[in-house]
């Protein structure tokens, strides 16, 4: 970790500078200690709603093929090989987690007309179009974890330069209602994704292509009609050498103790949410007796469901949490009611169970990942210069679970079960809630905010 200097240390004594004018009057100095701030920038509600509408349009393309995708062709390519699936994703999680802050550093310091974020959402548009070209026409399962590998860099470039828009634009007051409704859009996305999965999982490239072009014609929107500083100008204190770049990976924990507590309660979080959703096409298909192609008409119904759910804990979530003034005892709601959701879909035994516990981890995630996102925001050190430095730090607590938690998984499933037999998914469920649960207690030690 880089040594950087704990944040409440007092600098050297120096010689005090002659002054050109004697010190203002303590009177006159009284009134200007008492005079009020000046209120913090909002962004414009066009912002807010392209922002949003971007957020969807990639998580549509994103997102459908970790959902349904992936597993159609998967199942093509290698039947009765659901392990791969979690080695295929672990895989592209573990690329990101190397890449994202390095490619925060670099947004950061970009010098261009169309300002710092932008260039990198055009750049990984288009990435993540090939992508999903080579997972469709992947004539084997190492192509089509290669066409994964570059779907998460390109996609996840402009995910991540979007949320780190927000980090740039949005005022302490927006934060919770814009990550509410933002939370909501990505949680609809995928149920949007799938339903137009189902309807050509018989064609390949169909499959990939049409989600990819939802997520195409947002994030254009998103570039097209918002604005950001012209950065040609810009001026930095040091120069980027490869030794600089590193030290950009590491802070020092104990000078932002509330940054490191957010993101350690994330990481553990998103490791049981990475367990519970993985296998999802696979442990549905399990448990209600079907081939995985037939699933998606399945999943997408339930998906439908959940739209409601996913609004009340995402909108819901990140409203009252704006309106309160509270973000803790919201992110820890998310996580309980996400934890006792899976355990009741771990538990089911009929179908109208199964869906109960689907539909509670709906309002879960809704509430957490919203919350959680504005939180992220309200600790987010350096927020003018290393925005996209702390944004891609922070993804290490998504990335690292998405790349560990799919290579694990196959050890809980195989655990009780006979040779020839299915795969333990209920106790992957369990220990996923634990872990959801655990990543909510985490945030109620956070001490900056409430």
């Amino acid at each position: 970790m880089t040594h950087e200097p704990p944040r409440n240390e007092t600098p050297r004594a120096s010689a005090a500078p002659a002054q050109p004018f004697p010190a203002a009057p303590a009177a006159v100095e009284e009134v200007i200690d008492s005079a009020p701030t000046r209120a913090e920038p909002q962004a414009s509600p066009s912002y807010i709603w392209f922002q949003v509408l971007g957020q969807f349009g990639v998580f549509v393309a994103f997102i459908t093929p970790l959902a349904i995708s992936l597993a159609i062709r998967l199942s093509e390519l290698a039947p009765g090989r659901d392990e791969y699936l979690g080695y295929i994703t672990g895989s592209g999680a573990l690329v990101v987690m190397l890449t994202a802050p390095l490619f925060g550093v670099l947004s950061d310091r970009t010098r261009t007309r169309i300002g710092r974020r932008r260039p990198f959402m055009i750049a990984g548009t288009v990435l993540g179009v090939v992508s999903l070209v080579v997972m469709a026409l992947a004539p084997s399962v190492l192509v089509l974890g290669f066409g994964w590998v570059l779907a998460q860099i390109g996609w996840g470039q402009v995910l991540q330069n979007l949320q780190t828009s927000m980090a740039d634009k949005l005022s302490e007051t927006q934060r919770g209602k814009v990550a509410g409704l933002a939370g909501f859009a990505t949680q609809v996305a995928p149920v949007f994704g799938v339903v137009i999965a189902g309807s050509f999982s018989g064609n390949a490239l169909l499959l990939f292509l049409l989600p990819g072009f939802v997520g195409v014609i947002f994030v254009a929107m998103f570039v097209l009609f918002t604005r950001e500083p012209d950065t040609r100008g810009a001026r930095f204190d040091e120069r980027l050498s490869p030794k600089t770049l590193f030290s950009k990976y590491l802070y020092n924990p104990r000078r932002f103790p509330d940054f490191s507590l957010v993101w350690l309660g994330r990481f553990v979080f998103y490791f049981g949410l990475t367990l519970n959703t993985t296998f999802t096409a696979f442990f549905f298909a399990s448990r209600l007796g079907v081939e995985v192609t037939e699933v998606a008409p399945i999943i997408a119904t339930l998906g439908l469901f959940g739209i409601g759910a996913t609004t009340l804990g995402a909108i819901g979530g990140g409203f009252l949490s704006d309106k309160v003034r509270r973000r803790r005892v919201f992110v820890l709601l998310g996580a309980v009611l996400f934890a006792v959701g899976a355990i009741v879909m771990a538990l089911a035994s009929d179908v109208p169970v199964l869906y109960t516990g689907s539909l509670i981890t709906s309002v879960g995630i809704g509430m957490f990942a919203a919350v959680d996102q504005a939180l992220i925001l309200d600790v987010l050190p350096e927020k003018a210069t290393n925005a996209g430095r702390y944004m891609g730090i922070i993804g290490f607590a998504v990335s690292i679970p998405q790349a560990v938690a799919p290579f694990i998984a196959p050890v809980f499933l195989a655990i009780g079960v006979t040779a020839g037999g299915g795969k333990n998914y209920t106790l992957l469920y369990i220990i996923a809630a634990a872990f959801t649960l655990l990543g909510g207690l985490v945030v109620l030690r956070i001490r900056s905010v409430r």
